[in-house]
């Protein structure tokens, strides 16, 4: 690297990161003031409300708006740059347009890397900081969680498939005991119910690391006649664990990328209705980081141009691309999630429309 990509590539660093820092400063002051009431109910400390929830908090609302603020930050930088005439200057030393592009990309990559690293790992790590205590502090005194979570429990079973030929059927799962109030076991052979159990609760047992019945009711059905027995306690050969049950509106937000994959197929093989909504979250994972770079790119061409309206039209322009970008990628994921779209498709439709659209710009720019 030379020394005019040196000179573009720290402005571009150093913009984008005071202006994320700028944003994290205003969302954590309104997040406050929000969830004020809140705070005051948990009795928590102030430093045990940062270490507990804004540790979390921050990396999750950073990730969220990542793209959009490299895209504003590379306007406003290659604006000023523009105003000044220094880009005039650079394509007039000899430089091609094509080279004084290539510190855009740089930091494009460097910072598609960043956020590609911090989705698969250390957002979700976060994330678990952040949505136990929106759990435990904030969603306990809603008053909309509380009537949800009653609507939930009329009908919160799930169906799993245990081995080849054994189906269960778990009532009221808790995360947080890792227990059930209920389950139902049938043993299908040859489309014959040959064997079922009924249990009072089913609970994880942290010491042995397996499932266990108790209170169980075993019918033993035969063709001529039925065998009954009652057991007080029993082991279930079950290789699921219990983060694998997990059916919270946090989940997906709260597993690292290995962990999502393992997760999806579990979910997969379950037939489970919320598969495509599991694949989008996988997807913009990869999908995501490519937007930065386009979004980098899409900037420095849109920004590199003397206009006279300076660097308010060249924000201007960007606000509305960058809302556009929002709507687009919005729309595919409900068509996704809600309709028939496929996952894969979706998560890749915004990065394959403004690719095009960087293509047009890039063949129109001023050489």
């Amino acid at each position: 690297m030379k020394k005019i990509d040196w000179y573009i590539v720290k402005k571009f660093l150093t913009t984008f990161f005071f202006a994320i820092f700028l944003f994290v400063v205003i969302t954590v002051v309104i997040d406050m003031s929000e969830k004020a009431e809140d705070f005051v109910k948990s009795g928590l400390s102030a430093t045990q409300i940062f270490t507990q929830y804004y540790l979390g908090f921050i990396p999750h609302m950073t990730a969220l708006l990542f793209p959009l603020f490299v895209f504003i930050a590379v306007i406003f930088f290659t604006s000023k740059m523009a105003g000044r005439s220094e880009i005039i200057a650079i394509l007039a030393s000899g430089v091609t347009y094509n080279r004084w592009l290539r510190p855009y990309l740089i930091g494009g990559i460097f910072l598609a890397l960043l956020l590609w690293f911090a989705g698969m790992y250390t957002v979700p790590i976060a994330n678990k900081k952040r949505t136990s205590f929106e759990t435990k502090y904030v969603d306990a005194n809603s008053s909309y969680e509380r009537t949800i979570s009653i609507i939930n429990d009329r009908g919160n079973s799930m169906y799993l498939k245990i081995d080849s030929f054994t189906y269960a059927v778990i009532n009221n799962y808790d995360t947080s005991t890792k227990s059930s109030a209920g389950c139902v076991l049938y043993k299908v052979v040859n489309n014959k119910l040959i064997e079922n159990v009924k249990a009072d609760k089913m609970f994880w047992d942290n010491k042995k690391s397996k499932w266990k019945l108790q209170n169980l009711i075993t019918r033993d059905i035969d063709t001529v006649k039925e065998k009954l027995f009652q057991t007080a306690e029993q082991q279930l050969s079950f290789a699921a664990t219990p983060r694998d049950l997990l059916r919270g509106k946090y989940t997906k937000d709260i597993l690292t990328s290995p962990e999502l994959k393992h997760y999806i197929s579990l979910e997969s093989e379950k037939g489970s209705e919320n598969i495509n909504e599991l694949l989008v979250e996988y997807g913009r994972r990869n999908a995501t980081p490519v937007s930065v770079i386009i979004l980098t790119l899409m900037g420095a061409v849109i920004a590199g141009k003397k206009v006279r309206g300076g660097s308010g039209s060249h924000i201007a322009i960007g606000v509305l691309i960058a809302l556009i970008f929002i709507l687009t990628d919005k729309f595919s994921t409900i068509f996704s999630t809600k309709g028939s779209f496929p996952p894969a498709i979706a998560v890749w439709t915004p990065n394959i429309i403004f690719s095009f659209v960087v293509l047009y710009l890039y063949k129109k720019a001023p050489k």
